[in-house]
């Protein structure tokens, strides 16, 4: 079992009152985690911490920070193992946990090499003698909110960018994955970050609200950025808005995959299985639509249930899992709830769908319309649906039929036409040929509709975490009405 002390200002410390949660591997239920549940008082001390520490950070050569950031990106690959080790606390397979060091650290090598790219303009002014600039500053303290589902990526993805433009952050670790949230702090406090420069919070679940609030009301706190699903998503933007702090949302999706009827079917087949299943689906981009030209959806449905066949999922531990555990067992019960609903209104259950505590097989459906939930509702689980359509234009049609917009795909061995149609498919990311699961840390990575706003990676974020001053100097007198 590991102890999940709190970072602040540099110390490893318990709550103020005491106070732990315990976290347990959804498959066993044995405790995997013993965690600090902040206090209303630790929020406001992270803060402070990241606020005195703001300064000195911020003062930094672009070239030092590139170089402490480059370091944490060492270290946070050479402990990949302590890492991987905390992967029972979501039920994932040790191989995700293993690809998410993998692009967290390129994300801080990525970041790193923008401290150099943070850059202003000069700008013309109508007034005589005045020279007139556009700068780039870093804003404070950042509050990043991560996630469980890809908790190395996301959680970096919420530190790196922010500390390259020279910011302090506090991050509010998830209630289901804060052991690896806090193990990424403790790597960057021992890269030589800096005391404050990096703070974790963590606190028990029924006091995330007012963790959130307090956090998000703190004056000192200056940008926010937020990953999660689309409800919390938009009860973060509405406190925001609330304290005019801009916010970055990346939130919930429901990937639509257009298999065009000139489609090389095995790849998109293996793309698909990729992108539907790996992770268990817990994946934001994960494909939860396959978006079939009529031609070639039963020859598609066949192949892809035939490659879900041989995707058994499992105990983690267990050698013969392909894939592991929802994050636990309620996640299996509300999806199951979703699948029934199809099956009862008419849709076909191709494969899968059987559901023990927190394992759930991957499941595909055929058939399903807009009468049933799963037409609609995000998963957030193993779950594809496949609908059909006659031409290129209805399955756009069927594709933007969604609230959200995050990721999407398109497979056609034209890739003149594929690239028309991309442009017109309502996501903030379109793959062709390739699956709707798939970042790189230079990427600008955001969505659409109900899939939030503004974009995360490389020079997208610098927007996100600075703040644009418009400032002359006056060379010589300067004429004035009075």
């Amino acid at each position: 079992m590991l102890d999940v002390p709190l970072l602040i200002g540099g110390k490893s410390c318990p709550a103020r009152d005491g106070r732990t949660y315990e976290r347990c591997n959804p498959v066993t239920g044995e405790v995997v985690s013993r965690v600090a549940a902040a206090t209303l008082e630790d929020a406001d001390a992270a803060v402070a911490a990241a606020q005195a520490a703001f300064p000195v950070w911020a003062a930094l050569a672009p070239n030092e920070r590139r170089t402490r950031l480059l370091a944490a990106a060492e270290l946070m690959q050479a402990r990949a193992a302590e890492f991987i080790a905390t992967a029972p606390e979501t039920g994932a397979m040790p191989n995700w946990y293993g690809f998410n060091v993998k692009l967290a650290a390129g994300m801080l090598r990525e970041a790193a090499s923008m401290t150099t790219q943070i850059n202003g303009e000069v700008i013309p002014s109508d007034v005589p003698g005045s020279f007139a600039m556009a700068l780039r500053q870093p804003c404070g303290v950042i509050l990043g909110i991560a996630p469980w589902n890809a908790p190395v990526i996301l959680a970096t993805r919420a530190l790196a960018m922010p500390l390259a433009c020279g910011n302090t952050v506090v991050l509010k670790a998830s209630e289901l994955s804060p052991a690896v949230h806090r193990l990424i702090g403790q790597v960057l406090q021992d890269a030589g970050l800096g005391d404050g420069v990096v703070n974790i919070i963590s606190n028990a679940p029924a006091d995330a609200p007012a963790i959130v609030e307090r956090l998000i009301a703190n004056p000192a706190v200056r940008r926010v950025n937020f990953t999660g699903s689309t409800h919390v998503g938009r009860i973060v933007a509405e406190l925001a808005a609330r304290h005019l702090k801009p916010a970055l949302l990346e939130l919930g999706g429901k990937a639509p995959f257009l298999v065009l009827h000139d489609a090389d079917l095995d790849a998109a087949v293996e793309a698909a299985a990729f992108g539907a299943y790996f992770n268990q689906g817990q994946i934001c981009m994960s494909t939860e639509r396959l978006i079939v030209d009529s031609q070639v959806a039963d020859a598609f449905v066949a192949k892809l249930a035939a490659k879900v066949a041989t995707l058994r999922a499992g105990n983690p531990e267990a050698g013969d899992s392909v894939l592991g555990s929802l994050v636990d067992a309620s996640a299996g019960a509300r999806i199951k709830a979703l699948i029934d609903d199809a099956v009862a209104k008419g849709a076909r259950l191709v494969v899968g769908g059987q559901v023990e505590g927190s394992i759930m097989q991957p499941t595909l459906l055929d058939g399903v319309t807009p009468s049933m939930r799963l037409y609609r509702e995000e998963s957030f689980g193993p779950v594809a649906v496949l609908m059909r359509g006659e031409g290129d234009e209805a399955l756009l049609k069927l594709a933007n039929d969604s609230e959200f917009g995050l990721s999407a795909a398109i497979f056609s061995r034209d890739t003149g036409r594929a690239l028309a149609l991309a442009q017109r498919v309502e996501s903030g990311i379109c793959h062709i040929n390739g699956p709707t699961v798939h970042d790189e840390a230079q990427m600008p990575f955001g969505g659409v509709k109900s899939s939030g706003y503004g974009s995360f990676g490389g020079k997208a974020s610098i927007e996100q975490f600075t703040q644009l001053r418009w400032i002359t100097l006056q060379n010589g007198p300067r004429h004035y009405p009075i």
